[in-house]
């Protein structure tokens, strides 16, 4: 009796601590069905009781001007149409990441998307816009933020080879790759973005020496003065051979895009042999035509949204590859006999930039060129040149543009831009100490190499007396002697308007908006501008006393500016129109021989690795690239020889 008691106590201990305080779950074929309100719609949470399904118009600011979207979604909350009703940016840019950004949020439901490499404030703006129209709808937008993309080759590997492998589809890397599939190489192009010909897209001419085209117009540069002059204007600081190599090769590169379909234009400009490139919607096309035609028809692929990562070497450190990554996740081992680095530089990478150059200017180039790699052949051998930093500092830039375009129409929106142009006006560094003969704004190499080398920013200063004028004369008002030297593109939009004699409508509310919005000062006196503007109030003071003097004598002792272009002030209120310099690309980054092979520490080449483009065109360079033309011409020319040159020495492994 006493066992059997025992043996039913812990049989009740057992069963009352295995059930506890916990309520048994009935079986599966009892367990209650979702609730309706459970039901989770793909890519949000639960619907927010305020929802509302409908289409929702919303706007947001890209590179070029506002993106406006038309946004549907559905009784779920799901995202069912994305209409772009309105956008300005760049075709082939930024105008292609809208459209991947769109089908990623319509696919995956999310708003939780990388902006595409080259045209992050497109990407951002769709993003933008979306999550607004989702907020008006009333829908959970953190939710949409929140779920992740599924790359759907997430850890996966696929092995390539090819007899030459070219890093970056710019200007220099189709070119490259081109040229060694038409010398028989089978090649593989690899690009980070969804967009052929980087900023070759951009550019506006190209200068190839004594092209067919320029001698048919009987314009001939005389090739040892040029070559000569190249030399000591850059301090002897380069490779003679190779600016040899340039000057003497490039006009064969005319001849050779035009037999491709890459029709260039010539133009005789004030002496300048430049070759104008086709119409900018048509030159991604033109590319790829060229790509297809060689690089694929011989057995090569062209893959883009893929980023090189790292470079692959052998035990000797020759460089016998490249690991990269696609999109989607897939990690990719190309091996070549060659390997050809066109990544464009690192102008994009603003620490970069500031450290090798101390510019804090704004990038004009390309977003997605922050140095990648460099780096990569760095670390494979490769020397760090020793006038490692220049750049291609080429415009001035008002920072009041982007946000007055919002306001205004593309003519009043370009004031402040317009008159950092002019050489009549009293230009000031960030202390409030004037620093050069503003004539330099004639040349935009000159204003904008004047402006780097004193700071990030420079100020264009205006009375209200000048305003006045330029509302009633326009530029005439200022004794402009000529148009402002802007490109072509910063005024095509409003080019019926480009005139000296054009009155300024609402010159007033225009400079008063920059103002409003921080993007320029104001001050009742030039003490109070000074204040406001962050000069030192005494340094302005001075310098503006002595400015009024000069323009009153018509001589101006400090800087030396001519007479015709001392205009007075005139009397306040005060403006100060925040300049910007703007860097068009990085110059350099490795060192190179004429066969386009990069050099180690020892200026021996590492075996297998070759650099075209600007990452090789520090050799024609002292420090900065004065942009003449030659950029885009020894992108081209660069890529056709090099293309070559790896061919060879890929098809000379075999």
């Amino acid at each position: 009796m006493l066992i059997l008691t025992v043996c039913l106590v812990m049989i009740l201990s057992l069963i009352s601590g295995c059930s506890g305080n916990q309520t048994a779950a009935p079986a599966a074929s009892e367990q209650p069905s979702a609730s309706p309100e459970a039901v989770q719609p793909a890519g949000t949470s639960a619907v927010p009781a305020d929802f509302k399904a409908g289409t929702y118009k919303a706007e947001a600011d890209g590179k070029d001007g506002k993106i406006q979207v038309e946004v549907t979604l559905d009784a779920e909350s799901v995202i069912t149409g994305i209409e772009v009703v309105g956008q300005n940016e760049t075709a082939g840019i930024g105008v292609e990441a809208i459209n991947k950004i769109k089908e990623e949020i319509l696919t995956g439901q999310t708003l939780n998307i990388d902006a595409v490499s080259g045209a992050s404030e497109s990407s951002k703006a769709i993003l933008t816009a979306v999550e607004d129209a989702v907020k008006q709808a009333g829908g959970n937008v953190e939710a949409f933020k929140s779920k992740a993309v599924v790359k759907s080759g997430e850890g996966q590997t696929e092995q390539l080879s090819a007899d030459v492998v070219v890093v970056g589809a710019g200007a220099s890397g189709v070119s490259a790759a081109v040229s060694a599939a038409d010398a028989g190489a089978k090649v593989i192009l690899i690009e980070k973005t969804a967009t052929i010909g980087g900023a070759s897209n951009l550019s506006w001419a190209g200068k190839f020496y004594n092209s067919s085209a320029a001698l048919s117009s009987g314009l001939q540069v005389e090739v040892e003065k040029e070559i000569g002059d190249w030399i000591v204007n850059n301090h002897w600081r380069v490779n003679a051979a190779a600016i040899r190599q340039y000057v003497t090769k490039s006009g064969e590169t005319y001849d050779w895009l035009t037999g491709k379909g890459y029709t260039t234009t010539f133009l005789n400009f004030g002496g300048e042999q430049l070759h104008m490139l086709p119409a900018y919607e048509t030159r991604q096309d033109l590319l790829r035509a060229m790509l297809k035609a060689s690089v694929e028809k011989g057995g090569g692929q062209v893959i883009t949204e893929t980023t090189a990562k790292k470079l692959i070497t052998g035990t000797n450190g020759e460089v016998t590859g490249v690991v990269a990554e696609k999109s989607d996740g897939t990690t990719l081992e190309i091996t070549g006999k060659s390997i050809v680095m066109a990544t464009g530089g690192y102008a994009g990478n603003k620490e970069m930039v500031k450290e090798a150059f101390g510019f804090e200017g704004v990038n004009g180039g390309l977003g997605q060129n922050i140095g990648e790699g460099l780096k990569m052949a760095w670390d494979a051998g490769a020397k760090v040149p020793d006038n490692f930093g220049g750049q291609m500092l080429h415009q001035t830039l008002a920072r009041a543009t982007d946000k007055l375009k919002a306001e205004y129409e593309p003519f009043e929106a370009s004031y402040p831009l317009m008159l950092t142009y002019l050489p009549t006006l009293m230009n000031v560094g960030p202390s409030g100490a004037r620093f050069r003969d503003e004539a330099a704004t004639l040349t935009a190499v000159a204003a904008a190499n004047t402006s780097a080398f004193n700071g990030a920013y420079h100020l264009v200063i205006l009375s209200q007396a000048q305003v006045d004028a330029l509302r009633t004369k326009g530029m005439n008002g200022l004794q402009a002697p000529k148009l402002p030297g802007m490109p072509p593109e910063f005024y095509a939009p409003y080019k019926d308007k480009f005139k000296l004699d054009q009155p300024w409508k609402d010159a007033d509310k225009v400079f008063e908006s920059m103002v409003a919005n921080g993007d320029g000062f104001k001050g009742n006196t030039i003490e109070e501008l000074a204040k406001h503007a962050g000069m030192d109030p005494a340094v302005f003071a001075a310098d503006f006393k002595l400015y009024e003097e000069a323009a009153k004598t018509g001589m101006d002792t400090e800087f030396g500016k001519a007479k015709e272009y001392l205009v007075p002030m005139g009397s306040g209120p005060y403006y100060a129109i925040v300049s910007e310099v703007n860097n068009l690309c990085s110059v350099g980054g490795l060192l190179v021989n004429t066969k386009f092979q990069v050099l180690n520490e020892g200026r021996v080449p590492v075996k297998g690795l070759y650099a075209v483009g600007v990452e090789s065109e520090g050799v024609l360079f002292n420090d900065t690239y004065v942009g003449n033309g030659v950029g885009l011409g020894y992108s081209f020319t660069s890529g056709r020889l090099g293309g070559e040159d790896a061919a060879a020495g890929a098809l000379a492994k075999e």
